[in-house]
Order: C-alpha cells, then sequence, then structure tokens
C-alpha cells in the first residue's frame, strides 16, 4: 500500500490520508482525481480497517465508476466489496431493496425522455406530442430539484397547468408500477424522509460516502447525499465530495454549481483541499484557461500550475468566413499527418451539433476520417427500444408504456381507441393507506385476454396472436434446459416480426437495424434466462441512459467532432475550438450566470488539449438563414494577446489589455508575402482576400479570391450578402467599391 502513496504529489497525499470531518477536494482539470479517489478508497480499507460493505462511493457514468472500481481493486483487492455505482444505479438498488416503502413493484423499469412523454400526454390527452416531451422536461427538471406536484413550481415559467400534469403523470406512472428517471434519485430521499427505520438502516450500513464530479449534482443528489450522510442526525459517516467547480457545465440537465460552492456550510467542519499540479496541458494552455475562468466571479478559486514543460503558444486564426473553418482545420491535420502525426491527436470542438456539417463536408473532400459524437446513441434508437419494450412488458406487465409501445407493432389491427378501451377495462383502483384511492392496473396480458370479446374481429385476433407471444415466452422459462436471455429476447424479435418490420423498407437502413437488433441480443448473453436475469439486464440498460456516451464502435484512428459539452472527461493532444464570435460562442441570450457558465464551458475545451491548442473566429458566418457580419466573442477580451501566436487581421482595436471591436477582415497584418503580383504587389496588398467591401448597386461584402491575368491585370473576386458573387478589376472600377475598415 504504501508505493501507492509515494507516487503522489503533497496535495493528492493530503487528500488520501484525511479523515474526521467533511472534505472538499477541489481537483482542477487535469489533476489527478481519480487516482486520489481510488486510492483512498483501498486506503481506508487497507491502513484504516474501514469494511469495504461499509462504503458507498458515487459518480456520473458507468463508465467512470467501472473505472474507479478497477483502479481501487488494483491497489486493495477488497475494494471490490464496495458499493461503487452511479447515483442512478445506486437509486435502482435502493429502491429495490426497499420497493415496498416506495410503493413499488420489485421489478419496476425506469421509463427514458421518449416513455415520459408518452405517459404525459396520456395524463393530458389535450396535449400535442411536442407539447407533451416539454411538458415531460419540465417534471424531470422539478423532480431534479426534489420537488412534488403539490410544491410551487412556478420557477418552470410552463406555458401548461403543470401541476396538474405532473400530478396526473404521476398517478400513470404508479399505476404502471415504474419509476422514470428523477425518481431514482427523489424517491430514496423521501422515502428515508418518510421511514425513519429505513435512514437508520442506511446510516448503520454506510460509514464513507464519496461523491465525485459532484459540481454536476443536482438539488435532488444533494439532498439525498445530506439524507445518506445522516448529517441532520448528527450521524459520524464520513463524507468526502470530490469536484471542480470550475468545470460546472450541466445547468441545462440540473446541475447546480451552488451545491460545491456551498458545501463548506451544508456540511460543518469541512476542509479543502486544492489539486492544483496538472498532468495534461503545457503551461501556455493552462495560462490560457486561467485567463478565461478568472473572470467568473462565482467560484473557490484555484491556480493550475504545469507539470510538463515546453509547447509552443496557443494559435488564435481569424478567419474571414466561416467557410474558411473547414479548410483551415483540413490544412492544420493534413500537415500534421505528414509530420507523423494522427489523425486521432485531434477534436474539432463546438457549441452547437449544426456547426459539425462545416467540418464534416471539408472532411470527406479532403479524405479525412473522422467520427461525430453525439449521434444517435445506441439504446435509444427505435428498433432496440421497440425490442426492449418487448421484454419490459414481459417483466412488468402492468407497463403502460412499453405496452403502448409494441402492442401495435407489427401492426395487429389494434389502434389507439382500442388500446385506450383495453386499459380502461384493465384498471383496478385501490385505497392506500392515507385512505385516498389510487388507480392501478390489473396485468394487461392476463386482461386482453379476459376481454378480447369487447374489441373488433380483427383486433381481437391480433390480441390472441400477441398474448401468444408471451404464453410461449413464459414457457421458455420454465424450460429445464439451460438458456441465456439472449435466447428470450431472439424468440420475441423473430416472434413478433420486429426483425421483418424494421428490415422493410430502404435496404441500407433496414440491415443497419437488424444488425442493431442482433447486437442487442449479443449483450443480453450474459445475463441468465430468468426474470431476474431480465431485471438485471434491463437495469444495466436504463439506469444511466441519460447520462452515457456513446459506446459505439469509432474507428481507430479519426478526428473527433464533438460539442464542448461533450468534451468533460475527455483530453486529445491538438484541439481546436471554433466559432468564437458573440451570438455563436457565447449565445447573445446568456446573461449573469448562465454567462458564467458558458465561461466554464470554453476553459473546460481549453483544457482537453495536451500539446497544441487552436481558437478559430470567422468574419461572416450564416445565422438564421442569411449571412451576417460576426463580432469576436467577448471571451477573445480575456484573453492577452502575448500569449497567442496571432492568424489573419485581428479585431482593429483593444479594451483592456485584450482583444475586441470589429474585424480588420483580410489575412496577414502585414505578414502575407506579395512578391508573386510584381508592380501589382502595393493593390494586391490593398485587395486582399477577406477584405470587407460595400458596392452602390451590390451592398456589403467581402473578397474570397485575387488574381493576376495573363494581361498583368489583378482581379478580385466578391461574395456579397446576398449570396451573390462578381469579379471586379479594382484598379478601375475602385470608384464603384469602398473598403470597410
Amino acid at each position: 500500500m504504501e508505493e501507492y502513496l509515494t507516487v503522489l504529489n503533497e496535495q493528492q497525499r493530503e487528500a488520501v490520508v484525511h479523515e474526521g470531518s467533511p472534505l472538499l477536494i477541489l481537483a482542477g482539470a487535469g489533476s489527478g482525481k481519480t487516482r486520489v479517489i481510488t486510492t483512498k478508497i483501498a486506503y481506508l480499507i487497507n491502513q484504516k480497517n474501514v469494511e469495504p460493505y461499509s462504503i458507498l462511493a458515487v459518480t456520473f457514468t458507468k463508465k467512470a465508476a467501472a473505472e474507479m472500481k478497477q483502479r481501487a481493486a488494483a491497489i486493495e483487492p477488497r475494494s471490490e466489496g464496495s458499493q461503487i455505482r452511479t447515483f442512478h444505479s445506486f437509486g435502482s438498488w435502493f429502491l429495490r431493496k426497499y420497493s415496498d416503502e416506495a410503493g413499488l413493484e420489485k421489478n419496476f423499469t425506469v421509463y427514458d425522455d421518449d416513455d415520459m412523454a408518452v405517459l404525459v400526454r396520456k395524463a393530458d390527452p389535450s396535449l400535442s406530442t411536442k407539447e407533451a416531451k416539454i411538458a415531460a422536461k419540465q417534471i424531470s427538471l422539478a423532480k431534479d430539484y426534489c420537488l412534488l406536484p403539490e410544491d410551487d413550481l412556478s420557477f418552470l415559467q410552463s406555458e401548461f397547468d403543470i401541476n396538474t400534469i405532473y400530478s396526473e403523470y404521476q398517478k400513470k406512472l404508479r399505476a404502471c408500477g415504474n419509476v422514470d428517471f428523477g425518481d431514482l434519485i427523489m424517491l430514496p430521499y423521501l422515502v428515508m424522509q418518510k421511514e425513519p427505520m429505513v435512514a437508520r438502516q442506511i446510516h448503520n450500513r454506510f460509514k464513507v460516502i464519496m461523491v465525485d464530479e459532484y459540481q454536476d449534482s443536482n438539488i435532488a443528489q444533494y439532498k439525498l447525499l445530506q439524507k445518506l450522510s445522516g448529517v441532520e442526525e448528527g450521524n459520524d459517516c464520513y463524507v468526502c465530495v470530490v469536484g471542480d467547480d470550475d468545470q460546472s457545465i450541466y445547468h441545462f440537465r440540473g446541475a447546480e454549481v451552488q451545491n460545491i460552492l456551498s458545501f463548506s456550510d451544508k456540511f460543518p467542519g469541512t476542509q479543502i483541499i486544492r489539486l492544483e499540479r496538472n498532468y495534461r496541458s503545457t503551461s501556455k494552455i493552462l495560462e490560457a484557461a486561467s485567463l478565461v475562468v478568472s473572470k467568473n466571479e462565482n467560484r473557490l478559486g484555484k491556480t493550475l500550475v504545469a507539470e510538463r514543460s515546453g509547447g509552443g503558444s496557443p494559435v488564435l486564426a481569424f478567419l474571414p468566413g466561416y467557410e474558411d473553418e473547414g479548410p483551415f482545420c483540413s490544412s492544420l491535420i493534413k500537415k500534421s499527418i505528414k509530420d507523423g502525426a494522427c489523425y486521432s491527436d485531434w477534436a474539432i470542438m463546438y457549441r452547437t451539433n449544426a456547426q459539425s456539417l462545416n467540418f464534416e463536408k471539408a472532411f470527406v473532400k479532403n479524405k479525412i476520417p473522422y467520427v461525430v459524437v453525439g449521434s444517435l446513441k445506441f439504446f435509444e434508437r427505435e428498433e432496440i427500444k421497440d425490442a426492449l419494450a418487448y421484454i419490459s412488458l414481459f417483466s412488468n406487465p402492468r407497463d403502460e408504456v412499453s405496452f403502448r409501445r409494441i402492442i401495435n407493432k407489427p401492426s395487429r389491427g389494434i389502434g389507439e381507441k382500442t388500446q385506450d378501451k383495453l386499459l380502461a377495462l384493465s384498471e383496478k383502483t385501490l385505497t392506500d393507506e392515507n385512505g385516498q384511492t389510487v388507480v392501478t392496473y390489473n396485468n394487461l396480458l392476463e386482461s386482453m385476454a379476459e376481454n378480447k370479446d369487447c374489441v373488433s374481429k380483427k383486433a381481437a385476433e391480433g390480441i390472441d396472436c400477441f398474448v401468444r407471444l408471451y404464453e410461449g415466452a413464459a414457457k421458455i422459462l420454465e424450460e429445464k434446459e439451460e438458456k441465456k436471455l439472449s435466447d428470450l429476447l431472439k424468440y420475441f424479435i423473430e416472434g413478433s416480426e420486429l426483425d421483418k418490420h424494421h428490415r422493410a423498407g430502404d435496404e441500407v437502413e433496414g440491415t443497419t437495424r437488424e444488425l442493431n437488433l442482433q447486437e442487442l441480443v449479443n449483450n443480453a448473453a450474459g445475463y441468465e434466462c430468468s426474470l431476474t436475469g431480465l431485471t438485471e439486464f434491463l437495469d444495466s440498460i436504463n439506469r444511466d441512459r441519460t447520462l452515457e456516451k456513446s459506446d459505439e464502435q469509432l474507428p481507430d484512428d479519426a478526428v473527433t467532432l464533438i460539442t464542448l459539452h461533450n468534451t468533460k472527461g475527455l483530453e486529445y493532444n491538438r484541439v481546436i475550438i471554433t466559432g468564437l464570435e458573440d451570438g455563436i460562442f457565447p449565445r447573445n441570450d446568456k446573461t449573469g450566470d448562465s454567462l458564467e457558465e458558458e465561461r466554464r464551458l470554453f476553459y473546460v475545451g481549453i483544457t482537453r488539449a495536451k500539446d497544441e491548442l487552436y481558437i478559430t473566429s470567422c468574419a461572416q458566418r450564416y445565422l438564421y438563414g442569411s449571412l451576417q457580419y460576426s463580432v469576436p466573442s467577448k471571451f477573445i477580451k480575456d484573453f492577452d494577446e502575448s500569449l497567442f501566436t496571432i492568424i489573419g487581421n485581428p479585431p482593429s482595436s483593444k479594451m483592456n489589455g485584450g482583444f475586441y471591436g470589429g474585424y480588420g477582415y483580410g489575412y496577414g497584418s502585414g505578414r502575407e508575402e506579395y512578391s508573386d503580383y510584381g508592380d501589382k504587389a502595393a493593390l494586391a496588398k490593398k485587395w486582399c482576400k477577406g477584405t470587407q467591401i460595400y458596392h452602390d448597386e451590390y451592398g456589403y461584402g467581402r473578397i474570397i479570391n485575387t488574381e493576376l491575368t495573363g494581361d498583368d491585370e489583378l482581379i478580385i473576386e466578391v461574395q456579397f450578402e446576398n449570396n451573390l458573387t462578381k469579379k471586379f478589376l479594382p484598379e478601375y472600377q475602385a470608384k464603384n467599391l469602398e473598403i470597410i475598415k
């Protein structure tokens, strides 16, 4: 164990051996926080004789949790006995353990955003599909704040009667016996709040609670942590949270930066240890990052120090127009490949997904392999959700959302009105412990079979076919022959003809969908063919779908195209952050706390770079269907000119020691060579590529190309704001052309 402590720096070691009071580890980007967390778990078990069973460590993705568990076990094998989970995985574990107290079925499944929207629309049929999705998101946000239907939800600024919709949605959800992602966090808190005996059992079980990426926690997760630790009851649980307030970028998901900023107030006696030694980036890259984030007022404060020496200056490229970004990035990448680099060294980052198209076109043209991160995830694809709905209904025959999804897919003549009728016939009313009437469902499969005489002949035939499918599945579980869960899943896909349904139509898309279904079957092969195995399989898929990055196989060597929000936790040798213009990054509607989060997002992007950093800003960009002139991002003003290598013409004026103002437009700033233009060099320099001009007839435009004719006449090609392109001889037509400074 001692050798693992010797490799830690002074700050890391202090955090590992700390005990007693609550601890906030303020871990800067690239400071080795995972090493600290995993070593601390092993240290507590090996050196402090803490029972592994009594340690709970939670983080936000399955990948992070798996890495933590693996690395802790490599130091101290007994760490395998600790609970190292995602927040949602822990919530699922808790609710299955205390399902009776939570009022749930043990075999509940978890509804994602699409499932929620379906149920919301059933709760309020007056809503359109789009409105139901909006209302579902508002309900999710309410749960992130640990708020119930009877609470004040005015902060949502909903255009609907959201309290009523939320209330009716909850009744539907409980009738199904299922939960949504918000319930996985909120319900354990409410159960412990209501049931002191459950809270005592949890407090007796967990004596150490550690939370990774605490800056990403929402209010419900903060309340759950408080309740788990028993801090309000004077419990002696040791609480340690790890995070970075400068990397809190998920407010749109409900993350609340105040959780980490106010941790010391909520957990009295907290000690703060800062991990400031960065092992990822060069010093000049870190200096650029510090210049950006130091402008935020709402932060605890720390200064990253680079452990790596050397490295060139970051590059700030002022480009004439948005269409120059793709070729600019392509030229950098191609040059690096000639010098021995790999495509996978590079990441192109942008604020919104729509910006990727420009680079995709350029990379196709230049035959540069690339992958777009953030496209539709495997478990969110239609065919996969359909297959999962079949086995979800088998696991929980009261599941209305799964029932509606697949009862008529493929078509069985059971339309929406017939579905409503069948569900109404399946309803039963119960009285809860408070004497209130609760509506729930009987077994939908049994109820359908009993009530098929109440529907049309065609629908009745469809019901017979559907029920027989599930009767056959039940027999598979009863067979003594050893089978895997993949056999059951394959039975449903083929028996329902779901594979044929998705194979029909477009040949390429159909083949892809069929292969995806095959891959899902492969995923189920590691589970036993039983209700327990089925529950475990669904749990492994459902609990973290909202936060998981795609697990698809990526090309071995390709440039990464990725939004800045998706970059957290990643690193690349060479990074290009694009679109640094006001209105693009940051967006125009960002002020106050929202603007500070945008600045943190920029900081996260910068700190992904290990060796080289490039930042682009364009003078023109298409916005809302028209070509518009851009103003450099206000974040560029945060920089010190001396820190960067400048490409192109920087803005013409300066303020507060940083860049600001309008563009000078045009490459060079005196750097370009015009010797090729002979005695026309001065004229070529004046009318250089990128120069903004105004024409009495055609309006505003910019020069996109200059060349000499065979008669040594200079020709400029101008693209105007209406996308019209014209050529001029400036030596003779200058009176019609005005250069805009």
